[in-house]
């Protein structure tokens, strides 16, 4: 078993909630010959200095998120993607001691699994943004305003995938003209969706 981090141990004991099911998944992590860092404030498992596997909760449940969960077999299917936009990473997501317990060996199959993709070198081909099909309302107006193309291209790729995404949803060609034309000021203001 790998040696817990100090740093971490704080995390731990400063947990409201899911106390019982963080220790489990500590453990468990452990087992697996991780090193233990705290990263964006929470536990991050690491092998030879690659991110492998984190801990996080949430109001409704605990989780153990995979970076390169997409790699993963998931002969279970208990891998859960987040949101659409997530492309590497796969949280397994637990409610309960109970759950953890139950799971224990597919998780250390998985962590173990995770580790070989990481000896392996292996990398999630993240989608380039020009794989992403931009609505015809939005393509309008890129056609239309050319300082808005511009700013559109300028911005990073995660953000230039959100919009499409968001202008994207609606069913209906309307609403994605008005959320279209909503956001128009802070892409030209270089800005992302949510920022």
């Amino acid at each position: 078993m790998s040696s817990m981090n100090s740093k971490v141990d704080f995390y731990f004991s400063k947990a409201e909630k899911w106390q019982e099911e963080y220790e489990k998944l500590r453990t468990i992590v452990l087992d697996c010959q991780l090193n233990e860092e705290l990263k964006w404030g929470c536990p991050c498992y690491t092998f030879q200095r690659a991110n492998v596997v984190l801990i996080h909760g949430f109001k409704e449940y605990c989780a153990l998120l995979f970076f390169k969960g997409a790699l993963l077999d998931d002969s279970n299917g208990v891998l859960i993607r987040q949101t659409e936009n997530v492309q590497a990473g796969r949280q397994i997501r637990f409610s309960n001691i109970q759950e953890i317990v139950e799971l224990e060996t597919i998780l250390k199959a998985y962590i173990y699994e995770a580790i070989e993709v990481e000896k392996a070198g292996l990398k999630v081909s993240l989608k380039k943004t020009t794989e992403y099909v931009i609505p015809d309302e939005f393509q309008l107006k890129l056609d239309e305003i050319a300082a808005l193309k511009t700013a559109f291209e300028a911005l990073t790729p995660g953000r230039q995938r959100a919009y499409i995404f968001y202008f994207s949803q609606p069913k209906q060609s309307k609403t994605r003209e008005s959320r279209v034309e909503k956001y128009i000021p802070k892409i030209l203001n270089g800005r992302g969706l949510d920022d």
